[in-house]
């Protein structure tokens, strides 16, 4: 092989650092960051439990889908509204749901913050809801 630097080196397996540079290049200038995304809209704090069912009905598979449910309601207490799922009643009452699982949401009357709970009865998801509201303190 031929040394065309003439510094007397194999130029097999030889770098040269940046492209079309020589070793002592400054790195390739790193792509600009993306812009900002803009800020989620604020939540809507529902007028009545009838707008909050419209907001829960989001959160929910359509009436009426395959395994879907066949209602979705909504139950009022002192601090928000729980938006609930009824699912079909099964012909053998002792078999298990076919899709068990899902979720409550509840939507604060002071903020309009949603929050999913574990598909509870409704005094039961109430209860827990109270208790994430004001943990008790030791």
């Amino acid at each position: 092989m031929t040394d065309p630097d003439n510094t007397g080196e194999n130029p097999v397996g030889k770098t040269t650092g940046a492209p079309g540079g020589d070793a002592h290049s400054q790195p390739l200038t790193p792509p600009p960051y993306p812009p900002p995304l803009p800020p989620s809209p604020p939540p809507i704090v529902p007028a009545d439990a009838g707008h909050a069912l419209e907001i829960g009905r989001t959160h929910f598979p359509p009436v009426g889908s395959p395994n879907g449910p066949v209602g979705v309601y909504v139950h009022e207490f002192d601090i928000g509204y729980l938006i609930y799922a009824g699912y079909p009643v099964h012909e053998d009452p002792n078999s298990p749901p076919p899709c068990p699982g899902g979720s409550n949401v509840v939507i604060s009357k002071a903020d309009g913050e949603v929050t999913f709970l574990p598909n509870y009865p409704i005094e039961s998801a109430v209860e827990f809801y109270h208790r994430l509201q004001r943990p008790s303190t030791p």
